[in-house]
């Protein structure tokens, strides 16, 4: 049993500009979870194509039940391959992507196929596939839920991050959306509120407090 993924996104950027951001993806303020990145090997084909292998090192935290299942030295890291087929000439560039180490508990392999927009010339789409799959017996289909779970949180910050780079790129300020700001400063508000509240609380239990030993001075 296999969990699969398929989705696509949209970057308001030409292919060209999204090619040249894709290398300079890391580091991003949505990619903290990556950790290195180093390029082991890199050739031009024949017929002009770039491929490229990288190997990269993300942060690894397993849920609190998996991690009863492992002893406490196991490795909160996991390398990521990355194989890459770049075509300048019709303008694509696929990507895989699997781990290479935590394979007993979980395996997550990525395919993305980067190409313009039919829409839109000047628009960038990514085309998404993954399969995620657990050879733990028993508790294998918790692992995948866990890890298709997982998996969608890490494409968000992928195309934060994305975005966040070719708004550098293309000399804009990388700022966050009027919605994004709105929705902090809401939450901020909340806390603010909540705070106080229970800072009110706090005083007027003081308060009574300190009245009923008063009152019972006196009697």
């Amino acid at each position: 049993m296999v969990k699969y993924f398929l989705g696509q996104s949209l970057l308001r950027s030409s292919w060209d500009q999204v090619f040249a951001a894709f290398w300079q993806r890391y580091p991003n303020p949505y990619s903290k979870h990556v950790l290195t990145e180093d390029i082991v090997h890199r050739e031009v084909t024949p017929d002009q194509k770039l491929l490229s292998r990288r190997l990269l090192t993300k942060t690894n935290r397993m849920p609190r039940w998996a991690e009863r299942l492992f002893p406490a030295n196991v490795a909160h890291s996991v390398y990521i391959l990355e194989d890459s087929i770049v075509d300048p000439q019709n303008q694509t560039m696929t990507t895989f992507t699997w781990n290479i180490n935590h394979a007993r508990l979980m395996v997550v392999e990525e395919r993305c196929v980067y190409c313009v927009n039919s829409d839109n010339s000047g628009w960038t789409e990514i085309r998404r596939e993954a399969w995620v799959s657990s050879s733990l017996f028993g508790v294998s289909r918790a692992v995948q839920e866990f890890g298709l779970a997982r998996f969608k949180s890490n494409v968000t910050k992928t195309m934060k991050g994305f975005e966040y780079i070719l708004a550098k790129l293309q000399g804009e300020a990388p700022s966050k959306t009027l919605v994004e700001t709105a929705k902090e400063a809401k939450e901020k508000a909340k806390e603010t509120a909540l705070a106080a509240t229970e800072k009110a609380k706090d005083l007027a239990s003081k308060a009574a407090t300190k009245k009923q030993q008063q009152q019972q001075q006196f009697v």
